[in-house]
C-alpha cells in the first residue's frame, strides 16, 4: 500500500472503533529520540522519516507537526500523500493539544496506543480533552492492523561494559540511586529510559541503530531490582553481575502487570516525561514523584569517561582528518557523491581500535541539499560532489571507550563573498562560545547567544538548539543539557551546566536551495576559579579535527578569535599528527596553520 492507501485503511479501522482522531507520535515504549526499525510508525503511515514527528488522522484530515529541522525534509516527503506539515513552533500553526481541542466535537473519541505515548502527555490530554467530554482510547495500535510484514523487534545481543570503559560499578551506581529514593522518601523507582537503564547496569546493546542500547525497564526498590527484558539477549557475564547485585530477570513485557501489584501507599519515583502512559496507568500507588536522578548521574561523566572520551575524539579526529585529505586530493578527478563520501569517512572509522557503530544516520550534503538541516542522502537524492562550492559532513562514531558527534564543512572550490560571511560566521559562534567563561547556576540559555548573536546581527536565524548533551558510549543526544534561545520545556535540556557535561557547540547557517553551513564540536563544562563571586566555570574542547581555512576570511574576526583559532589548530596538529602518515601530515600542517 502507498500512503494514500495506508491512511484509507486507517480511516476504516478508526470508524470501526468510534474513533475520530488517531495520534502517532515517533516514539517506542521507552520515548527514544531514536527507535528500532519496529517502531517506526509514524514513518509507515506517513513517508516522513525524520527522527522528530507527530502524526494526527481525523475522517477528513491528516497532519504531521514537526520542528524547524525537518520542513523543507518534511514538505518534500509528504508530497502527494494528502498530509498537511503543521510548522511547529512558528505563528499560525497549532499544537497538536490546540489542534485536538479545537477540532475534535463535543463527546469524540481520540485513540492512541498507549504504549508510545509519555504519562505526562497522555495526562495533559486527558485533563484538557475532558473539558469537551472527549474520551481517550489508549489501548490500540492501530498500526499494527494495517502494517503488513512489520518487522520483529530486535533479538540483538547485550554486551557488559567494562569497568576501565565506566569508572564506576553496578553496586555504586545503585547505591547513589537509592541515596536519592530514601532522599525523595520513595520505595519504589520505575526507570523506563534505555540510555538510563544501560548507563546503571554497565549494559550495552544493539537494540536500535547507532544507540547501543537494549530493551528492557527495570524496577528498584531498597533491596531489590527487577530487570525486565529478553534473557536470551544476556551474557552470562552480565547474568553474573545481576546475581551479585540482586537483580531478579523477568520478561520484557511482564512490567504492565508487575506495576499493578505496587501497593497504593508505596511511594513510586518515575520520570512522567518518558514512562509511557500505559504503563502509568496501571500504577495504583497515589504517591508519585517525577524524578530520575540516573538522568543527572549519567550526565556528569567522571573522570574515567572523561579520559576514555579524549581518547576517542583523537581517533576519531584522525578519521575526520583523513577524510579530509582524501576528498581535498580527489574530489576534481570526479566519481565521489553524497553516499560513498560518507560511506568513505566510515571506512576511516572502521579502522580505529575499539570502534564497533557509527554514533547517528551520516548527515552527507552537497550545495543546496545542506540547507536541510537534518538531510540523508538516498539513491535517488545521491548527487556528486564537484570542485566548487561547500559539503557538509555531520557524522560521529560509537568507540568502546567514547561517543563522538562532529560537523566539518568543507570547501571544494572557489567561494563568493556571501558564503565565506556565513562560513566566518559559524566559525566565530563556534569559537565564542567555546571561549565562554561563567559563574555556575548557568543554564545552556543563558549562553546561546554568545553563538547566535553573531548570526542575529546578519537578520538570520538556525530554527534548532546550539548543542545537545551527548552520551558516553550511548546516545549520541542526551538530556538534560543543552544550548537553545528559549525553554523548551519538553525537550528538557536547558538543565543547570555542571562539571563534567559534554555538550556539542554546533551553530549553522541554512539558507533553502543554495547552502548550508555547520561546524562541531564537542565541549565539556569544567570548574575553572572559586572566590567571592562564587564558582566560575568553563569549557574544554575535546573534538580534534581541522577547521576548513579555505572557508574564512581573517579580516572578519577579531584577534581573540583568530588566537583561539591558531590555538586550536595547534592542538590538532600536535595530537592528530602523530597518527597520519607523512604525506598526510605534511598537509595538515598547512590546514592547521595560523592566520
Amino acid at each position: 500500500m502507498n500512503i494514500v492507501e495506508r491512511l484509507s485503511k486507517l480511516r476504516e479501522i478508526m470508524a470501526l472503533k468510534n474513533i475520530d482522531a488517531y495520534m502517532i507520535p515517533s516514539a517506542d515504549f521507552h520515548q527514544s529520540e531514536y527507535v528500532g526499525e519496529y517502531f517506526k510508525s509514524r514513518e509507515f503511515i506517513s513517508g516522513f522519516n525524520g527522527s522528530a514527528g507527530t502524526v494526527i488522522v481525523t475522517k477528513d484530515f491528516a497532519g504531521l507537526w514537526t520542528d524547524g529541522r525537518y520542513f523543507i525534509q518534511a514538505e518534500k516527503q509528504l508530497e502527494g500523500t494528502g498530509i498537511e506539515l503543521m510548522k511547529m513552533g512558528t505563528e499560525g500553526y497549532p499544537t497538536t493539544t490546540e489542534f485536538l481541542v479545537n477540532n475534535l466535537a463535543e463527546g469524540s473519541v481520540l485513540g492512541f496506543d498507549g504504549r508510545v505515548i509519555s504519562a505526562n502527555e497522555g495526562n495533559e490530554l486527558t485533563s484538557v480533552l475532558a473539558e469537551k467530554n472527549i474520551k481517550i482510547e489508549y489501548q490500540y495500535d492501530l498500526i499494527d492492523e494495517i502494517w503488513e510484514n512489520r518487522p520483529a523487534l530486535s533479538d540483538a545481543k547485550a554486551f557488559v561494559l567494562d569497568i576501565e570503559f565506566t569508572g564506576e560499578t553496578v553496586g555504586s551506581k545503585l547505591s547513589r540511586v537509592r541515596e536519592k529514593m530514601a532522599e525523595k522518601g520513595a520505595t519504589y523507582h520505575v526507570m523506563t529510559t534505555l540510555d538510563d537503564i544501560a548507563w546503571l547496569f554497565n549494559m550495552r546493546g544493539g537494540d536500535i541503530a547507532h544507540s547501543p542500547v537494549v530493551l528492557s525497564y527495570t524496577v528498584i526498590t531498597s533491596d531489590k531490582v527487577y530487570l525486565f527484558v529478553d534473557e536470551t539477549k544476556l551474557p552470562e557475564d552480565l547474568k553474573s553481575i545481576f546475581a551479585n547485585e540482586n537483580v531478579e530477570i523477568l520478561p520484557y513485557n511482564d512490567v504492565y502487570e508487575f506495576v499493578k501489584n505496587i501497593a497504593a501507599d508505596e511511594k513510586v519515583l518515575l520520570d512522567g516525561t518518558k514512562l509511557n502512559y500505559a504503563i502509568f496507568n496501571n500504577i495504583v500507588a497515589e504517591k508519585i514523584v517525577d524524578y530520575n536522578p540516573t538522568l543527572f548521574f549519567k550526565a556528569c561523566k567522571n573522570e574515567t569517561e572523561l579520559a576514555c572520551t579524549r581518547n576517542a575524539h583523537i581517533k576519531d579526529g584522525v578519521a575526520i582528518t583523513k577524510f579530509m585529505y582524501w576528498l581535498k586530493n580527489n574530489v576534481a578527478k570526479g566519481g565521489i557523491t553524497e553516499i560513498s563520501a560518507q560511506n568513505k569517512v566510515e571506512e576511516f572509522r572502521s579502522q580505529q581500535d575499539k570502534f564497533f557503530d557509527t554514533s547517528f544516520g551520516s548527515i552527507s550534503a552537497y550545495k543546496e541539499h545542506a540547507a536541510m538541516m537534518h538531510y540523508s542522502s538516498t539513491p535517488e537524492t545521491d548527487v556528486e560532489l564537484k570542485a566548487e562550492h561547500l559539503y557538509l559532513l555531520d557524522s560521529g562514531g560509537q568507540y568502546l571507550d567514547g561517543t563522538t558527534d562532529i560537523t566539518r564543512t568543507f570547501v571544494l572550490g572557489e567561494l563568493n563573498d556571501e558564503l565565506k560571511l556565513h562560513f566566518t560566521s559559524v566559525v566565530r559562534g563556534v569559537i565564542n562560545l567555546s571561549l565562554a567563561k561563567f559563574l555556575h547556576g548557568c543554564h545552556g540559555y543563558n549562553l546561546d547567544i554568545l553563538c547566535r548573536g553573531i548570526m542575529w546581527k546578519m537578520g538570520i536565524d538556525y530554527q534548532c538548539g546550539t548543542g545537545h548533551g551527548i552520551g558516553h558510549v550511548l546516545n549520541v543526544h542526551e538530556a538534560p543539557n543543552g544550548f537553545r534561545w528559549k525553554l523548551v520545556p519538553e525537550r528538557f535540556d536547558s538543565a543547570v551546566l555542571e562539571e563534567g557535561m559534554i555538550t556539542t557547540n554546533e551553530p549553522g547557517v541554512y539558507i533553502e536551495g543554495s547552502h548550508g553551513i555547520r561546524i562541531e564540536n564537542e565541549i565539556v563544562c569544567r570548574k575553572a576559579e572559586k572566590n567571592l563571586y562564587g564558582q566560575f566555570m568553563e569549557f574544554e574542547v575535546i573534538t580534534l579535527a581541522p577547521i576548513d581555512l579555505d572557508g574564512i576570511n581573517p579580516d572578519l574576526m577579531t584577534k581573540e578569535e583568530k588566537d583561539y583559532l591558531n590555538w586550536y589548530h595547534a592542538q590538532v596538529f600536535e595530537k592528530v599528527g602523530p597518527h597520519l602518515t607523512e604525506e598526510e601530515r605534511e598537509w595538515l600542517k598547512e590546514y592547521t596553520r595560523a592566520i
